[in-house]
C-alpha cells in the first residue's frame, strides 16, 4: 500500500531565507530591506539614498544570494524534528522554486541540516509540478506546505484533493503575506512547527485512526 506523502517548499518553511537575504544586503550590497513597506520589492531601497532598487536588479540580487549566500541560511525552529516525525510514515520531498541548475545545491543544503529529502526545482506556479509527483508516488494522500498564497491557488485548482498548509515561519514577512486559509485555498494556516506538527499528522493519518 502507498503511503502518505509530504510536499514541502523549502525558504520560509524549512530554513530562513528573507532574514539573512536582508543581513546579506545590508553588509555587502548596500541596500536596506524593510517590509513594514508590505511589498517585497518595495522593500529594497539604497540604503545612502533611499532610491528604489530596480527589479530587474532584485532579480540579479536574488540570484546572487542563492550562488553564492545559501550558506547563511539557518532551520525554521521545529522544521528538522518534525519533517523527522512525518518521515515515520511519510515520504517526504521538496518543490522549491529555484533554478533548475541549483537542484544540487539546494540537495546539499539540506543534508547539511540533516535533511536528506529529494528536491524537486520549480519555475512559476507550482500545481502542474505538484501533479507531477502524485502521479510518480501515487500516495494514500498528500499534503502541501507552502509558504506563498499563489502556490496555494495553484494546487487547488489542479490537485483540490490535496490537503494545503499554509505556513510562513519567517515573522518579517508572515504578517505581509495574504492569508491563503482565509482566501479559500489552503484548509490551514500556522505559522508555527509545533502547532503545524499535530495538524499535518492527523491530516495525513485521521483513516487510519478512524479504523484502529
Amino acid at each position: 500500500m502507498s503511503r502518505p506523502l509530504v510536499i514541502t517548499d523549502c525558504d520560509e518553511v524549512l530554513l530562513y531565507m528573507v532574514s539573512h537575504f536582508r543581513d546579506w544586503l545590508a553588509e555587502e550590497e548596500g541596500v536596506t530591506f524593510d517590509m513594514a513597506r508590505h511589498d517585497f520589492v518595495a522593500a529594497m531601497r539604497r540604503s545612502q539614498t533611499g532610491e528604489a532598487v530596480p527589479q530587474e536588479e532584485i532579480w540579479a540580487l536574488l540570484n546572487r544570494f542563492f550562488d553564492d549566500q545559501m550558506h547563511r541560511q539557518t532551520p525554521v525552529s521545529g522544521a528538522i524534528q518534525a519533517i523527522g516525525t512525518l518521515r515515520e510514515d511519510a515520504d517526504v520531498v521538496v518543490l522549491t522554486n529555484l533554478m533548475d541548475h541549483r537542484q544540487q545545491s539546494r540537495t546539499r543544503q539540506l543534508l547539511e541540516h540533516g535533511l536528506d529529502l529529494r528536491v524537486y526545482t520549480n519555475q512559476g506556479p507550482k500545481g502542474p509540478a505538484l501533479k507531477a509527483i502524485l502521479d510518480e508516488y501515487a500516495p494514500s494522500r498528500a499534503v502541501f506546505i507552502d509558504d506563498l498564497p499563489q502556490h496555494h491557488d495553484s494546487v487547488a485548482g489542479i490537485a483540490p484533493e490535496v490537503a494545503r498548509l499554509h505556513l510562513c515561519a519567517e515573522p518579517l514577512i508572515a504578517p505581509h503575506i495574504v492569508c491563503a486559509h482565509k482566501a479559500g485555498h489552503a484548509h490551514a494556516r500556522i505559522d508555527d512547527w509545533d502547532q503545524a506538527l499535530p495538524w499535518l499528522l492527523q491530516t495525513l493519518h485521521h483513516e487510519k485512526e478512524e479504523q484502529a
